[in-house]
């Protein structure tokens, strides 16, 4: 079959690799027919490489139909229309059943120290071969795969993979209260998103903040009030600006939807191009014990949010020896919560949304569809910020 495959910093390739096949008995294989590329995915194309090894298939969101099933795959059946969220979940462990996929129990990456496994994400969450491929092997499908009607576009439900839920879930853990206020911080996927919820949920008002013309656009068409950085001199202008709408308080509540890459932080960025750069042997356990994020959204965020407001980071974080400012975040009672997605805590929430009515708008909230064998360009693309890319849909 066809794949996507990693090679190397900024050097993705489609590749024929073998077909996957069932392994266990709760294994499932899935006909791809639409697979996203996510923010996430460009963490491994810059900035987390030296955890990647040539040849990963990448990718973890994707949908599609059901080929084969294993024997212990009771609720499933060939023909079948499904969307696999992007981590992997046996549904039975008691983090499974306390609504805390992402730290299952039997599919933990132990040797890493890290959570549950994760569809095409680096040997910390178990190289597993990821989902912008043709076909993909869906382990623990007693659980993962959730069936959705045939008939109308996979734009309507693929986003069920990853960014309704994390979206969601930074919704959730923001607790804007009834009628509150909301700023995001970066409009990409899941800010645009997260936006959108946002209002549908019954925020008053949200702020969102970024610097890429389309993705202020895209925002500002559906109500949310933009702030583009570029018109601030620096991040006391901005804080300023979203403040003197807040009465001078500032917003109940915070999203960082940027993560490790925000602009701004030059000495954590060259640290992250230097051991990107290096050999894996060496660059790896550099990053796993020294790594420094650009943390400069994270801070953007403690000093905007009111006191006793709540930060909800989205955005990937990865750092081992971040500069935290404590004392603030102590003395403005600020809550912090963050994580990866719990896909399935949510999906029956938001099910509900994704009617003919399509209140959040996911049957336009793709801005490319492109053929797998464009993934190359689809990469460059989306890291650039090019040809007004905010979400990107490879078909097989």
């Amino acid at each position: 079959m066809k794949a996507v495959t990693w090679q190397g910093k900024r050097d993705v390739r489609v590749e024929d690799v073998p077909d996957p096949r069932i392994e266990e008995p709760t294994d499932a294989i899935i006909r791809i027919t639409s697979s996203g590329l996510c923010g996430s995915d460009l963490h491994l194309y810059e900035v987390l490489t030296p955890f990647m090894t040539p040849g990963d298939i990448l990718g973890h969101e994707p949908m599609g139909i059901v080929e084969e099933v294993g024997p212990g795959v009771p609720d499933l059946a060939v023909g079948d229309r499904v969307v696999v969220p992007f981590q992997i979940a046996c549904g039975n462990c008691w983090m499974c059943l306390t609504g805390l996929p992402t730290q299952c129990e039997t599919t933990q990456v132990t040797g890493e120290h890290m959570g549950a496994a994760l569809f095409g994400y680096t040997r910390l969450y178990g190289a597993v071969p990821g989902a912008q491929a043709e076909y993909l092997r869906v382990p623990q499908a007693q659980f993962g795969p959730m069936k959705v009607p045939q008939g109308p576009p996979d734009d309507r439900f693929v986003y069920l993979s990853d960014v309704l839920p994390t979206a969601w879930q930074a919704f959730e853990y923001a607790s804007v209260p009834p009628g509150g206020t909301l700023a995001v911080l970066g409009l990409g996927p899941i800010g645009d998103m997260a936006c959108r919820i946002a209002l549908a949920r019954g925020a008053e008002r949200v702020f969102g903040v970024d610097l890429v013309p389309e993705r202020l656009a895209r925002a500002a068409g559906r109500g949310v009030q933009t702030f583009d950085l570029r018109a601030f001199d620096n991040e006391k202008e901005l804080i300023t600006a979203i403040r003197d709408e807040t009465g001078g308080r500032g917003p109940d509540a915070v999203i960082d939807a940027v993560g490790t890459e925000a602009h701004g932080s030059a000495a954590a960025k060259l640290a992250q191009q230097a051991t990107a750069l290096m050999p894996r042997k060496l660059g790896a356990p550099l990053a796993e014990r020294f790594s420094v994020d650009r943390l400069s959204a994270l801070h953007t965020a403690i000093e905007l949010v009111r006191r006793g407001g709540t930060i909800s980071l989205s955005g990937v974080y990865g750092g081992m020896a971040d500069p935290m400012p404590m004392l603030t975040l102590f003395d403005k009672q600020i809550q912090l919560r963050m994580g990866q997605a719990n896909v399935r805590r949510w999906s029956d929430e938001i099910m509900p949304y994704l009617t003919e009515d399509d209140p959040l708008g996911v049957d336009d909230f793709a801005t490319h569809h492109v053929p797998l064998s464009e993934a190359p360009h689809a990469y460059e693309m989306f890291q650039r910020k090019q040809e007004g890319a905010v979400k990107v849909l490879m078909r097989p």
